[in-house]
């Protein structure tokens, strides 16, 4: 949950905790009257003014919050999943200070930014795409309206806008860490063409030289089946290599591994990305079985789903999680948000971090979330974790 780590402080399930934000709120709108004197009457409250321009009511007790996400187009499926588990994290926290509005970003987000600045929002939650994050971030900065964005792209960080997303960057330094951790020595890289392919051949790189591990061989391909094979024929006549990543996603993963085995470094350690983690099919190729990859924990996104999954009758997408997360962070800032004054931003940067229902998180001085990433082995009946993610940082 978005409360503030200590590094003695054992994590408590987001559940139970959202239960006791909820109950203490509940707790505080009580009053206790002395026996034999009659209750005050409560004080006249101040009729709500309206947003200039919009004839929405100014809130008087509440901070509008904005979550920015795709409802139309091709990704309205995760953008209403992020949305909807927004709003779960508002009803399981009782979050009274905090009114959230969704804008749709689909049909364009600067519009929708600019709507929502000017019916009052004083923090972004969102969007989802770093293209959109781009568009907005002039109009937010302008409005002096940080953005937690739910993108991976560490580009689009910094001067009032935070990535939230699952970065490659830390899947990647997590699994080669453990991986050195476990002897091995020669590394290998398996990259597509493609932004997120270059940025995952440095982050390898940087990865591989931080661990003390040794960069032997990288090639590159084009996500075609004879580019595939080309690349992983080349990589073999290289060198030898004790592990290679695969910095893509489970589905050419299946497809690349059965190449690799079949070569001499048929004994290599296979590495994947945080991309793995919503390819079911991985278990099913005995190709791939004990690989290693990193990602956020499961275990308080499971239980975030059952409760979806009661209230829409259906499964969230992976990625919800980071609405939830985010509103959370959000009420948890708001005990101390006056209402009508700006998002207290300097909050986000709490050194201790947060905890949430993707583990324990805390946004550096470049505005990227680090995260407490798990590494888990592929094997014939799913994953299984072979180093658990840390609790909190500094631990």
């Amino acid at each position: 949950m978005a409360e503030q780590l200590t590094h003695s402080q054992a994590r408590r399930s987001f559940l139970g905790l959202a239960a006791a934000v909820g109950l203490s709120l509940a707790l505080a709108g009580c009053q206790v009257v002395p026996k034999g004197k009659p209750a005050p009457a409560p004080a006249p409250e101040a009729a709500p003014t309206p947003v200039p321009g919009t004839g929405l009511p100014t809130d008087i007790n509440r901070n509008r919050v904005a979550v920015l996400v795709p409802l139309t187009g091709p990704n309205a499926g995760v953008g209403k999943s992020i949305s909807n588990a927004a709003n779960l994290a508002l009803l399981d926290t009782g979050g009274e200070a905090v009114r959230i509005s969704v804008y749709d970003t689909g049909a364009g987000a600067a519009a929708a930014a600019q709507r929502a600045i000017t019916e009052g929002n004083r923090l972004f939650l969102g969007p989802l795409l770093a293209e959109d994050v781009r568009a907005i971030a002039p109009i937010a900065k302008r409005a002096g309206v940080p953005v937690i964005s739910f993108s991976n792209d560490v580009s689009v960080a910094g001067n009032g806008v935070y990535v939230m997303g699952f970065t490659p960057g830390q899947s990647i330094s997590r699994v080669v860490g453990y991986a050195r951790s476990q002897g091995i020595q020669r590394f290998a890289g398996l990259i597509p063409d493609g932004v997120y392919g270059r940025r995952a051949s440095q982050e390898l790189i940087d990865a591989v030289e931080k661990a003390g591990g040794r960069m032997v061989a990288m090639q590159t391909y084009d996500r075609s089946p004879q580019s595939l094979r080309a690349a992983v024929t080349r990589l073999n006549g290289q060198s030898s290599y004790d592990a290679i990543l695969i910095a893509d996603s489970g589905r050419i993963a299946i497809s690349a591994a059965p190449m690799i085995r079949a070569a001499d470094s048929k004994d290599a350690r296979i590495l994947g990305t945080e991309l793995w983690k919503t390819e079911n099919s991985l278990s099913a190729s005995p190709a791939i079985r004990g690989a290693w990859f990193a990602s956020v924990p499961d275990n308080m996104f499971n239980q975030l789903r059952t409760r979806y999954r009661a209230r829409y009758g259906v499964s969230p997408y992976r990625l919800g999680s980071l609405g939830y997360d985010a509103v959370l962070l959000t009420v948890r800032i708001a005990k101390d948000w006056k209402v009508g004054r700006p998002f207290p931003e300097s909050e986000l940067r709490s050194s201790d971090g947060f905890a949430g229902v993707d583990g324990a998180f805390r946004f550096g001085g470049d505005g990227v979330a680090d995260r407490s990433l798990e590494v888990l082995q592929v094997g014939a009946n799913g994953f299984t974790t072979v180093s658990p993610a840390p609790r909190g940082f500094g631990q």
